[in-house]
């Protein structure tokens, strides 16, 4: 799966995809005349091609055909508390892969990463290139976003306007196996730091309707933590 603007794959009959996306596909994937090749403008728009031309740079494609993907219903949002080094872009990947609809960059309290402002615009770049490959690699029609990095604030605020909203705890006692998710709307999974939350962050994004929620028998990193959740809630509203 490639990346092309939405205008390229609605005009005409053939597409040229030049650019990275076309030297990664004519130099580093070596495609050549004849091979199918899908393309998609990450919002829900594929198109099915082959390979016309191809030089060092650049491939022509035909289009064979082209169809709108729905986006999927209910919307999954994760909020993942920063995790320490690369762990972070490890948990975008996994999260993209499985089919999280978006991923929101928390720094909670106990988190011991914490983007500083000069550093902030390239850790988010980091974590939306990430998601960016993991969602060509898993031909997924409609790419995850990756929201600016949030506040307690303004997890809150995500929470409260969440058709179900789970916070992920080592004590709660409702398993997450037992919820039986909407139909519809957003469900927000907030996946705390690797110490945990705070009393202070459980009781405020529960006053603002957010259930602790128990993942398993197991404490998982914050990195792999959001993937397991969305897997199972994945599976809940028959998604997969």
């Amino acid at each position: 799966m490639f990346l092309a603007e939405a205008d390229r794959l609605a005009a005409g009959g053939s597409v040229l995809l030049d650019g990275p996306e076309g030297r990664h596909a004519a130099a580093v994937r070596r495609l050549r005349t004849g091979e199918r090749v899908d393309l998609t403008d990450g919002a829900g728009l594929v198109a099915e091609c082959v390979v016309t031309a191809a030089d060092k740079a650049s491939l022509t494609l035909d289009v064979l055909s082209r169809r709108e993907v729905p986006a999927p219903s209910p919307r999954l949002v994760v909020v993942q508390a920063l995790p320490k080094g690369d762990r972070g872009e490890l948990a975008v990947e996994t999260m993209t892969e499985v089919g999280v609809d978006e991923i929101v960059p928390w720094s909670a309290a106990r988190c011991v990463t914490q983007w500083k402002p000069e550093r902030r615009e390239k850790a988010l770049g980091r974590w939306r290139s990430t998601a960016r490959e993991a969602a060509k690699q898993a031909r997924r029609a409609h790419f995850p976003a990756v929201a600016d990095l949030a506040s307690t604030a303004d997890v809150e605020k995500r929470v409260a306007a969440a058709s179900a909203a789970l916070l992920l705890h080592e004590e709660a006692a409702e398993p997450l196996t037992a919820l039986r998710p909407p139909a519809d709307g957003e469900i927000v999974i907030v996946v705390g730091p690797e110490g945990g939350l705070t009393g202070e962050e459980v009781e405020r994004l529960s006053a603002a309707g957010g259930r602790p929620t128990l993942l398993g028998p197991t404490v998982l990193r914050t990195s792999t933590a959001g993937v397991a959740a969305a897997s199972v809630l994945l599976a809940a509203t028959g998604r997969w």
